[in-house]
């Protein structure tokens, strides 16, 4: 049995054999039986750390995959990255913003995944069952379906002499060439300085965060952020487990970071322009490289972003094009604007387009690029990289490219929140029954305006919160999108804007309007049928 499971438990051999079943049905893609395992374990009382470690052992060697992308017949196809280990990672936190009777749900919805996201290479060559064997309407119940292919094999660490900051280059230097293994081990061998790990795992992140495609509309193979979901996933959970027992986590998240295609010509961008606007020099072909004084005196801005100056900057995010979003990037900071507060202000401007797209289908890149936000954000607020503001560029041109994808596919309906009549006569209680209500109905305008009839109506935003995760923590079969509305969620409560309740009409509307597969509500109603919680029923 792996050492991921708590000391009390090795002895135990129930629960060594619940485990042991666990792996069995997840490997066998039992969905059902999966979950029946994961009641008895909540059942006996076992810690959600120790699921989680649990569930990413048995995923982390089958969720990778050679390439995101294939070739098939002359056609370029996308194979999307893992979400099993986003999941996970979005359930740490949504446990702590349910009540604390339903704070297992999260988890019930990973568990429900991981059996159908295994081996998504061969899923999309319909070889194997899955998420999207059966999304393509083959439904075909196999009882003993193939083992799932390990492409990328755990390694063993490879230490590097020299200082930090020239292993980190030359790990980088192994991410950009798509030397998956060497990469992969040199990564576990930098993980075994517990004083530098920090900047090991800042860099991880930094490297998913710098990889998002230069072109969206009309593309099916991209890279939407979600390397950067993944590095940051690897981060959260090996925090929360403790790093000596996380390995599992960083074979899950770390080695993805050099499978291709990757791409930096974003980011290549955001360097050049910081170089020309901010330092003041003329490109020429020489090779650049570090982080200049100038640059670095720019993170430490201090000034927020006033109304006029936010709505001026998502004018040009969302209805303008490529230079004048980065014209306008440069024009707050050269104005004493602190580059955390831009990115709240980038935040709500990718709400905004969540808002207006109406097609359940068109909601991929919003969605996404919102992630992406988030992620930023977050990696901002824990992590001192010293590169981090071209990264604001790189998501200023992000929301940008997405904004003008959702242009060509007439996904463009900013219709103003309509709020119910007779709201302002009912309860925090009834307003919040209506919100869950019409998300539960996937009713998406219905959805906006409760949440703003609440926002009007009740000061506190707490419950509100918490009933929006509740109805994205019901509506499952993909957990993936329970992560998106964790995300917004999230950003509320740290984004400064003094209109960030937008966000919450966010999170309300995209977990009501988002596509949903096969039945939204089978894996909550059954863990609330199994652990009697009525209310899920």
């Amino acid at each position: 049995m792996d050492t991921n499971i708590a000391s009390d438990a090795r002895g135990n051999s129930a629960v060594r054999g619940l485990y042991d079943k666990l792996e069995d049905r997840c490997l066998m893609r039992d969905q059902k039986g999966a979950s029946d395992v994961y009641y008895d374990l909540v059942r006996a009382g076992r810690p959600l750390t120790e699921i989680i470690a649990e569930g990413v052992r048995i995923h982390a060697p089958y969720t990778h995959v050679p390439y995101h992308e294939r070739i098939d017949d002359g056609y370029p196809n996308f194979v999307n990255n893992d979400h099993c280990l986003l999941s996970a990672r979005a359930t740490i936190n949504l446990n702590r913003m349910l009540p604390s009777h339903l704070a297992m749900l999260p988890m019930a919805q990973t568990i429900w995944y991981i059996p159908t996201g295994l081996d998504i290479w061969a899923q999309k060559i319909d070889q194997a069952p899955g998420h999207y064997t059966r999304h393509r309407g083959n439904s075909q119940v196999e009882e003993a379906p193939p083992a799932p292919h390990v492409y990328w094999p755990d390694q063993e660490p490879t230490a590097l002499g020299g200082p930090l900051k020239d292993r980190l280059n030359n790990w980088m230097t192994l991410v950009h060439r798509g030397e998956v293994i060497e990469a992969y081990r040199v990564f576990l061998g930098l993980m075994q300085n517990s004083a530098e790990r920090k900047q090991v795992l800042a860099e991880m992140v930094f490297a998913g965060l710098i990889d998002v495609q230069d072109r969206v509309l009309h593309n099916r193979s991209y890279t939407t952020g979600h390397k950067a979901y993944r590095a940051r996933s690897t981060v959260e959970i090996g925090n929360a487990l403790g790093w000596e027992n996380a390995h599992n986590v960083v074979y899950a998240g770390a080695l993805d970071i050099a499978v291709g295609p990757r791409w930096y010509s974003t980011y290549e961008v955001a360097c050049n322009y910081v170089k020309m606007m901010i330092e003041g020099e003329t490109l020429r072909a020489v090779p650049y490289g570090g982080v200049s004084e100038a640059e670095l005196t720019v993170l430490r801005n201090t000034q927020p972003v006033n109304q006029q100056e936010a709505a001026e900057f998502t004018h040009a995010v969302l209805r303008q094009g490529d230079i004048e979003t980065l014209e306008a990037v440069t024009k707050l900071l050269k104005a004493g604007k602190d580059p955390r507060r831009i990115l709240d202000v980038l935040q709500l401007a990718v709400g905004q387009l969540v808002l207006e797209t109406r097609d359940p289908n068109a909601f991929n890149m919003p969605h996404h690029c919102y992630e992406y936000h988030n992620t930023l954000a977050w990696f901002y607020d824990n992590f001192d990289h010293p590169r981090r503001l071209r990264l604001l560029y790189v998501a200023a041109m992000f929301a940008n490219k997405v904004a003008y994808n959702q242009q060509g596919l007439g996904e463009v309906h900013p219709v103003p929140s309509q709020v119910p009549s007779g709201a302002g006569s009912l309860s925090a209680d009834q307003l919040l029954d209506r919100v869950d209500t019409a998300i539960c109905a996937l009713n998406g305008d219905e959805a906006v305006g409760w949440t703003q009839a609440y926002c009007d109506n009740v000061s506190e935003r707490d419950r509100l919160v918490q009933r929006i995760a509740l109805a994205a923590c019901k509506l499952g079969n993909d957990p993936h999108n329970q992560e998106i509305a964790q995300c917004m969620l999230m950003d509320f409560g740290t984004n400064r804007q003094p209109d960030r309740d937008k966000l919450l009409l966010v999170a309300a509307y995209h977990t009501a309007m988002h596509r949903k597969y096969g039945d939204p509500s089978e894996p909550s109603r059954r863990f609330g049928h199994a652990m009697g919680l009525a209310e899920l029923h």
